[in-house]
């Protein structure tokens, strides 16, 4: 898979999202500074049980360009965190699928024994499945505190498996079934690309959780989280300086203001920290080695930081 930076792009985006300090028409690029660091995301390796329609890191059985990280490497960076006295609240984990990661329960109890909260993004497939009694110890021990978010594209099955492939809605909502019978705090995560409105998704969100007895607020955008559609070859307005005001949109509220994301490349030595979850493979994301490093500003020169942040309204954190 090509680098996002070096990929073939039509040519009515070629010169867009070139530059990080200024756009296409010669304007300020909107940049963002990290004014609290709130949350910590943990990409536990790019493979997939699943490989779906337009997965905007692209992760599958065979893509592993980013490899596991070991319940060791969370460590540190857990260390870096009370050591430097940072204001982190919660720890994500994100894939990939993160139960493929054998290590996963060990980093979760890690993180859920240092009193952070913890949110995990799965598909509740059979790798969490397999890791039932894991499960169960850890919500025994921390309660709420721990959080998964499922992801279900839609409400019905030949939508969901239409993105998702064949056969992988009933073991999804057997999952997610089963969260909700054993009272897991849990989210789920749709998407809009559908033909609907937002009002009708909830609707038929809230039909489904209903008849399956799953304890999930339709209504609440925290509970079902619609994400918007990412597709870096889409034509995409470049964020400016002065669109902060133009759109009513503060730089404060975007992810990369209070996260970061730690991954680790397929070859290279040690883990790197990056803005957010959307840019794994952009090595201009690059913030350095170490949380402490990572502090500086963020360009958004990327159409992920417009089409999912800044117009999407989108945040891959819990609440």
């Amino acid at each position: 898979m090509p680098d996002t930076a070096t990929a073939a792009v039509p040519p009515f985006v070629s010169e867009k999202f070139r530059n990080p300090d200024v756009t296409a028409k010669g304007e300020e690029r909107a940049f963002v500074a990290l004014t609290r660091l709130r949350t910590v995301w943990i990409n536990t390796g790019s493979l997939c049980n699943l490989a779906c329609d337009n997965c905007y890191i692209e992760s599958s059985p065979t893509n592993d360009r980013l490899v596991y990280l070991s319940a060791a490497d969370v460590s540190k960076y857990l260390d870096e965190i009370a050591r430097e006295s940072m204001p982190v609240e919660e720890i994500g984990f994100t894939g990939g699928e993160p139960f493929m990661n054998r290590e996963l329960p060990a980093m979760l109890a890690d993180c859920l024994g240092r009193g952070f909260r913890v949110l995990v993004l799965t598909n509740a497939m059979k790798p969490m499945q397999h890791r039932k009694a894991d499960l169960l110890a850890l919500k025994a021990r921390y309660g709420p505190a721990f959080r998964l978010r499922v992801s279900l594209d839609h409400y019905r099955a030949d939508k969901h498996e239409s993105l998702r492939g064949a056969r992988s809605w009933a073991p999804a909502v057997e999952g997610l079934r089963w969260l909700a019978a054993n009272g897991f705090a849990i989210d789920v995560a749709g998407r809009t690309l559908w033909d609907e409105s937002e009002q009708a998704l909830r609707a038929g969100f809230a039909d489904l959780f209903r008849a399956e007895g799953i304890a999930v607020d339709a209504a609440d955008p925290a509970e079902l989280v619609l994400f918007p559609e990412m597709d870096a070859a889409n034509d995409v307005p470049e964020i400016t300086v002065q669109c902060w005001q133009i759109l009513g949109v503060s730089p404060d509220s975007m992810m990369c203001a209070s996260s970061r994301m730690i991954v680790k490349r397929k070859g290279a030595d040690a883990p790197v920290v990056l803005p957010c979850t959307l840019l794994p493979y952009d090595p201009q994301f690059e913030l350095g080695r170490w949380l402490a490093e990572s502090h500086r500003s963020v360009k958004l020169n990327h159409p992920f930081c417009a089409q999912f942040c800044v117009l999407g309204g989108a945040s891959c954190s819990a609440r």
